[in-house]
Parts: C-alpha cells; structure tokens; sequence
C-alpha cells in the first residue's frame, strides 16, 4: 500500500491537512533533535506541526506531515504504528526492552528484506545504518538456517551472547527471516589460532580456514543452542558494500547443500560450483540424460555403493587412502570400482568416466526425490 492511498482517510479521521514531503536525514534530525538511527514510525514536533517518517531511501526520508501540534500521544502512537504496518515494516524491533543493538539490527533486517525484493536492489548500505566505521571493516559472513522442529525458541540477545562468546565481541547479528540470521564475525578470527605454527598457518589455505571455523561454531550452536541446523559461510567481505550479494549467496549455497547433500549441515560455496551449475538444468532434461547415461540407476540407491563411491571422490580417487577410510581391504575396494564398471560400462579410475559418474551421481540424487 502507498503513503498517497490513506492519506485522505487519515485527513478525515483527523480533521487537519496531512501531506507528504521530502526531507534529508540531516533535515530530520534537526526537527528531531537528536542524532539516533532513523526508522520508519518515528515521529517529531516542528514549527507546529508534526513529521512521521514514512519511509527511508538512502540519504533521503518520505515524511508525513500532519499539520496540526494539538495530536495527542494516543494518537501519534496509532498514526506511527499505522506507517508501520502499511510499509510492511518489521513490528518486532519496535517492542520495549530490545537492546541498542537488536534495533539497528532489525533496521538492517529491514532494509535487505527490502533490497532482495526490489528489481533495482541497492548494494551499499545507506549512512544511517552504517554505526559509524565497523561495517566498512571485512568480517566474515555465515547464514544460519535452524530447524524449527528441532529448535527451541532463544531470544536475539541469547544467540548473540552465545555467538561473541566464540567469534570473539566483535560480531553482527541479523535476524531475516523466521528461524534464519545472518552473521558477521571478525576477520582476525582468521589469524588468532595460536596453537598451529606459522608453518602450518601458511600452508592452510582461506578456505581451509573458513571451513574450519564453520564446523566449529556449528558444533557449538548445536550442542548450546538450537539443535539441528544449517551454517554456510562466505569470505570475508565489508558488511557496508556487500550486505545484500552475499545474503544472496549464503542462501543460494544453503539451498544448494540440502538439495544436493542431505545430511550435511556445513555447506561452503567454493564446494558447490558443480552443483550450482547442475541445478541451472531443468529438471526435464537433467532426468532425459540419466535415463540416456545409466545402464542400472538401481546401483546408485544400494548404500554400500553409494557411500563408496562417495568416499573414493572425497580422497581423490586415492585407493589406498579409500580402502583405510571405509575399513576395508583394498581388493575389497577394487572388486566394488569393477563391480560398478560391469554394471554401468563407467571406471571411475579413468578421469573422464570420474566427471561423468560425479554429475550423474549428483543428478540421480536430486532427481530421485523430485
């Protein structure tokens, strides 16, 4: 619903001129006088008349300008309340008791909500929402995806506590949508593990390092605080330019692992460039090209197959490193990579027939259960 649509209803209901106007953030805070983070709903007396943000874009403020300084407190609480929900806008950062941070953390909330709808989305983080010079600073993003059958209900500063206690105070916590928040942590967490030397800190790689720092702090939010849930994580990158993409791409590469991956909670883009590609296929075509490569697609649901050939591409098509991983002897492993050659005319030895069963393997999953 636009502003224009209920302002002459509101005009009657109030008996005075209700108009809307243009105003900067610095106009406003003037009026206002204070320098707080703006939000839509506010409201402020001036020159006898009284401004209610309606909505923020950019450096710039939509305002409704009711003329008349006689507004009771009743109704200027009904009229910012009324913004609040014909805007769409978050009611829960409006509750008493949130802390500082909780509000500007729905504020942000609000607005990437808002960008990720837009067909002209913007990507850098107006003024007013970037708390001085923090977010302009890389951190490292994760996307935290909790399974509301399986998780209790804790409040923003629970988690919050919870997640400074591992990714040290300097952390962002962003509440999107029900059961889903988007982190930022510390970029120095990628140079604070002081029990590795600095030889292993060179060989191990951004990713490595991301990657481990994923798995811990899902297994501390598992076992502390949610249950069952799914983490992705990007790199590092400053909140203030990269907000909106990277909320893009952490949800793209969770939605990617559960599709591809059932069963695994830890889900890294640079590990999903395949099946992101795979899964641009329409669904028609991925299932006409299995019938056309699969001589018995029943082999790929029998678990010991599966998790064999699983555990061979994991090592690197390495034999030997495979037989010890699974428990098995190695002429255990070769009868089974031959057993799936005779039945499929595909070695996974060979590097190309390696490609061909990694994509339909891929496929079959996701297609079986389509």
């Amino acid at each position: 619903m636009s502003t224009t649509d209920w302002l002459k209803p509101l005009q009657q209901i109030l008996n005075c001129p209700v108009h809307v106007i243009s105003k900067s953030i610095s106009e406003w805070r003037t009026a206002a006088g204070n320098e707080e983070p703006v939000a839509a709903g506010q409201s402020a007396t001036y020159e006898g008349k009284v401004w209610f943000v309606a909505d923020i874009n950019g450096t710039g403020l939509e305002l409704l300008e009711v003329e008349s300084s006689e507004l009771s407190d009743s109704e200027i609480d009904l009229i910012s309340f009324s913004i609040v929900v014909a805007k769409g806008h978050t009611i829960a950062k409006q509750q008493p008791g949130m802390t500082d941070n909780e509000k500007n953390a729905w504020k942000l909330s609000e607005w990437i909500q808002k960008q990720l709808e837009s067909d002209e989305p913007t990507y850098s983080l107006p003024d007013h929402l970037t708390s001085g010079s923090r977010l302009y600073n890389e951190m490292i993003p994760f996307l935290l995806v909790t399974d509301p059958a399986q998780t209790k209900h804790s409040t923003y500063i629970e988690l919050e506590k919870l997640l400074r206690s591992f990714l040290s105070d300097d952390v962002v916590l962003i509440p999107l949508k029900s059961q889903e928040w988007l982190i930022w942590g510390s970029n120095s967490l990628l140079r604070d593990d002081d029990s590795e030397s600095l030889d292993e800190q060179l060989e191990e790689t951004m990713e490595d390092s991301l990657a481990s720092i994923c798995i811990g702090l899902h297994e501390m939010l598992a076992s502390e605080w949610i249950g069952e849930c799914h983490l992705a994580v990007a790199q590092p990158i400053a909140p203030a330019k990269g907000m909106v993409e990277t909320t893009l791409l952490l949800r793209e590469t969770i939605s990617l692992g559960r599709k591809f991956h059932v069963g695994t909670n830890i889900h890294l883009p640079w590990s999903l460039q395949l099946e992101r590609l795979l899964n641009a296929i329409p669904e028609a075509q991925r299932a006409k090209y299995l019938e056309q490569s699969l001589k018995r697609a029943d082999l790929f649901v029998e678990s010991e197959m599966l998790s064999t050939i699983e555990a061979f591409f994991a090592l690197d098509c390495n034999v030997s490193e495979t037989a010890k991983k699974l428990y098995i002897h190695r002429n255990t492993l070769l009868y089974r990579l031959d057993k799936l050659k005779q039945e499929t005319g595909l070695d996974v030895r060979q590097f190309r027939d390696a490609v061909l069963v990694k994509i339909i393997l891929l496929l079959y999953k996701v297609t079986k259960r389509n």
